[in-house]
C-alpha cells in the first residue's frame, strides 16, 4: 500500500514539472513538429500589438489626468509581446531552424539579429519608426527562409 501511495506521489510530481513548463516555447526534444508559416505570422501579430500599444501609450499621455493604472498596462503588454517575439526568433529560429549548412545562413542571422535589437527597441522607446523596422526585418527574413 505504501509503495503504492510513494509510486503515485511520484507520477503526481513528474506530472506537475511536466506541465509546468513554459508552454510558449517550442520544444527541444527535438520533436520534428514545425510550422514556419505560423511563426512568421505570430511575430507578425506580435509587431501589431506592440504598434497598437504604442498608439494607446501616446493616447493616454496625450490626456491632461491620464490614466497611470491604464498607461502601465499597455506598457506591460508592449513589454510582454516584444518577449514573446524575441523567444521566437531566439528559441524557434536560432536554436533550431537555421542551421549552419543552410542557404544564406549568414543573411538569415544577420536578419533575426537586427531583428531582436529592433524589438529591444521596440520596449525601450515608443518610436513607431523601430515597429516598422522591425516589420520590415521580419519580411526580409520571411523572404530569405522560404526563397526557392
Amino acid at each position: 500500500m505504501k509503495k503504492n501511495l510513494v509510486k503515485m506521489a511520484l507520477v503526481m510530481i513528474s506530472s506537475l514539472f511536466f506541465l509546468a513548463g513554459n508552454a510558449a516555447a517550442h520544444c527541444e526534444i527535438p520533436c520534428g513538429i514545425y510550422d514556419d508559416e505560423t511563426r512568421v505570422k505570430l511575430m507578425l501579430e506580435d509587431l501589431t500589438t506592440i504598434e497598437k500599444s504604442i498608439n494607446e501609450i501616446k493616447k493616454i499621455e496625450e490626456t491632461k489626468d491620464h490614466d497611470a493604472n491604464q498607461l502601465v498596462r499597455w506598457v506591460m503588454n508592449k513589454e510582454h509581446h516584444a518577449d514573446l517575439l524575441q523567444e521566437i526568433v531566439s528559441q524557434y529560429w536560432l536554436t533550431q531552424r537555421i542551421k549552419p549548412d543552410t542557404k544564406d545562413y549568414d543573411k538569415k542571422l544577420q536578419s533575426l539579429h537586427q531583428l531582436l535589437v529592433a524589438t529591444m527597441k521596440c520596449k525601450q522607446t515608443t518610436d513607431l519608426a523601430n515597429v516598422d523596422k522591425a516589420r520590415g526585418l521580419v519580411k526580409e527574413f520571411e523572404a530569405l527562409y522560404f526563397a526557392k
